[in-house]
């Protein structure tokens, strides 16, 4: 398994929990999460769980496919589809993970679906 498979098992499994132990472990302590391109970051990994918390997906039917579409030793390239009742989203992330599999630097770029 390679370290950006391991991160996106750990990525499903912490959006699944929403416990703050499973996000956490994601991030490097000085990561910083761009919850859109332009938008301010969420630096430091506890500042990236409480905005996750604040905003996590409540239980319910959900999936989550994505596939690599780049890696290079910087960074990683992952196009995904979310898809909840009535609504789908297109995403695609560039993931910066450290040498210890813990991401640096998040970016996610989305877009909901047309009815």
């Amino acid at each position: 398994m390679t370290e950006l498979e391991s991160w996106m098992d750990a990525y499903l499994r912490a959006w699944a929990t929403n416990r703050p132990a499973d996000v956490g472990a994601l991030f490097a302590e000085d990561a910083a999460y761009y919850p859109e391109p332009h938008a301010q970051p969420w630096r430091g990994r506890d500042a990236i769980v409480k905005e996750w918390l604040a905003r996590k997906d409540e239980s319910g039917p959900s999936a989550f496919e994505y596939e690599p579409v780049a890696v290079t030793a910087d960074v990683a390239v992952v196009k995904g589809v979310t898809t909840y009742p009535g609504t789908t989203f297109s995403n695609l992330w560039l993931i910066r993970l450290d040498g210890e599999g813990r991401c640096t630097e998040f970016v996610e770029y989305w877009m909901e679906h047309r009815a």
